[in-house]
């Protein structure tokens, strides 16, 4: 019953937005709606440190950085996510209109769906890597997606900017550089950036989901390039420098358990742990090798 009632309550509050009704507005059309509630439950807006902010949801992340000329976005959530992100970057003090970049992750929906919306709103340039991109600009899964079993087609993107490994993107005074962290997803990306606060400066990771998950039928060990590709990214983000470590779900790092702790106190701040990306790393590294070992054993669905 509390669930049931936590539910209820998640969807008035999605919904409840004034102006303009989901139903009316194509870009904003609930994508299953089941799942979403369990993810973009309502979170306040939260300042991890120095000009990095969450402005999405208690169980799915959406980044904003604070630039000398304007804000970047990381991720989109879910099309009826849109409003209470954009409420939550008014609660911080700025407009949607000041939020001049949105970069991606991953092009799942339930990262994706509510970038659309969010670059009409705000006249955003939407940046991801090439092979995101293109899912990003139809809104159809990749077929050598993992997951393209599992595929939901949402609100297609007009303009993407394709990035590669390794580009640095200014805005103002920040330099976020773009990762290649593919497997998950075959053009997922992480950004990194430096975060500083009181004379400080740490290297702040925003990484893609490492997560070996694979829809009906489909195997890594008959995709040995998704297989060298993931293992690639675990190398990666185990190597990068790193302070502070966001993923696109919190529950995946214990942002979810750092969120709640931050709330009360943010001495010690939390989300402060140079071990962050390595554990990361290594946790869905063990993860992705027992998945391999399923698939060769029989046992993987």
């Amino acid at each position: 019953m509390k669930r049931l009632i936590a539910t209820m309550a998640g969807l008035a509050w999605m919904v409840g937005a004034p102006g303009i009704s989901h139903a009316d507005d194509p870009l904003l059309r609930p994508i299953k709606p089941a799942d979403a509630a369990e993810w973009i439950t309502p979170q306040a807006p939260l300042h991890i440190y120095g000009n990095t902010y969450l402005v999405g949801f208690g169980a799915l992340n959406v980044a904003l950085i604070r630039t000398s000329a304007g804000l970047i976005l990381i991720d989109g959530a879910v099309p009826q996510g849109v409003r209470a992100i954009e409420a939550n970057i008014r609660r911080l003090g700025f407009r949607i209109a000041d939020v001049k970049l949105i970069l991606n992750t991953e092009p799942h929906f339930d990262h994706a769906s509510g970038i659309a919306a969010l670059a009409r709103d705000s006249g955003a340039t939407v940046i991801a890597s090439a092979a995101a991109a293109a899912v990003l600009r139809s809104g159809q899964a990749a077929p050598d997606d993992p997951q393209v079993a599992w595929g939901v087609a949402y609100p297609g993107v007009r303009r993407v900017r394709a990035v590669a490994d390794g580009t640095p993107i200014r805005l103002g005074d920040t330099i976020v550089t773009a990762h290649l962290t593919a497997g998950h997803t075959p053009g997922s990306m992480s950004w990194t950036w430096r975060s500083c606060e009181g004379g400080r400066c740490l290297d702040t990771v925003f990484a893609s989901s490492l997560n070996p998950i694979a829809g009906p039928g489909y195997r890594y060990t008959g995709h040995p390039e998704e297989a060298d590709a993931f293992r690639r990214s675990f190398a990666t983000l185990r190597a990068l420098p790193c302070n502070i470590l966001l993923t696109p779900h919190p529950g995946q790092s214990d942002g979810d358990v750092k969120a709640r702790k931050l709330a009360v106190s943010r001495i010690p701040n939390p989300f402060i742990d140079d071990k962050a990306c390595r554990i990361y790393a290594e946790t869905y590294a063990a993860l992705f090798e027992k998945r391999l070992a399923d698939e060769k054993a029989g046992r993987a669905k």
